[in-house]
């Protein structure tokens, strides 16, 4: 009976450290910054490069969303589909220019920082130089813009008044530990290295358990033998 105490006690512990480590790691959630998308047909597709270094064909859509995500796999999409037709319909085509349909999604109240209320979703036709990049299109139909030291696109029309793709925690609070000059695949990356200080890693909770598990084994075992 002492034995089988011993063990209860270990199985109590065991789920009490991995309880404990486990909360650790659910205390970074993400990064709040603008997101940049692509039309592709009835969907978006996540942009590889930045709208500054994107130059979209005339009847090109492009998507901006605001949210909090922890990369690329997991970021919102524009809550609208792109739709060029219904977005420039008032729009027509010109000698010289071309026109790029914009989607801007300042996302939810559960997205946004602080103290702040997300504008509404709007939709704007942007036209044009030929040569023009996707951060241009948008600047002339959204200013003011705010972009930081890294070029990271920081706000739309002003919104977020303040931070640029900081690191959030999941009770939607900025982290103490997150810079604002880096941009949120910058940090994401050095996170996957195991610096991002969001808690112990898998191994470490595998390792943790192996540990009991094993101690547990042994009460077990020595058990059988004194039976």
């Amino acid at each position: 009976m002492r034995l089988a105490g011993r063990a209860a006690a270990l199985l109590v512990v065991l789920g009490a450290v991995l309880a404990a480590l486990g909360a650790g790691t659910a205390q970074a959630a993400g990064y709040r910054y603008w997101s940049f998308w692509e039309g592709s047909g009835t969907d978006w597709t996540y942009a590889t490069q930045g709208p500054s270094l994107v130059r979209p064909d005339d009847g090109a859509v492009q998507g901006f969303r605001f949210s909090v995500s922890e990369d690329s796999q997991d970021s919102a999409k524009p809550r609208r589909s792109p739709g060029f037709a219904k977005i420039c319909a008032d729009t027509p085509a010109e000698d010289g220019t071309k026109r790029v349909a914009l989607v801007i999604d300042p996302g939810t109240t559960a997205d946004a920082p602080a103290g702040e209320t997300p504008p509404a979703l709007r939709t704007a036709c942007a036209r044009v130089a030929p040569d023009a990049s996707a951060a241009e299109a948008l600047a002339s139909v959204a200013k003011p813009l705010r972009y930081n030291s890294d070029a990271l696109l920081c706000a739309i029309s002003g919104y977020p008044a303040s931070g640029c793709g900081e690191q959030v925690s999941d009770n939607g609070h900025a982290a103490p530990a997150a810079s604002a000059s880096a941009s949120p695949a910058d940090s994401a990356a050095d996170g996957d290295s195991g610096g991002s200080g969001g808690g112990p890693s898998a191994g470490v909770l595998v390792g943790v358990g192996a540990v009991l598990l094993l101690g547990i084994a042994a009460v077990v075992q020595a058990r059988r033998r004194r039976g």
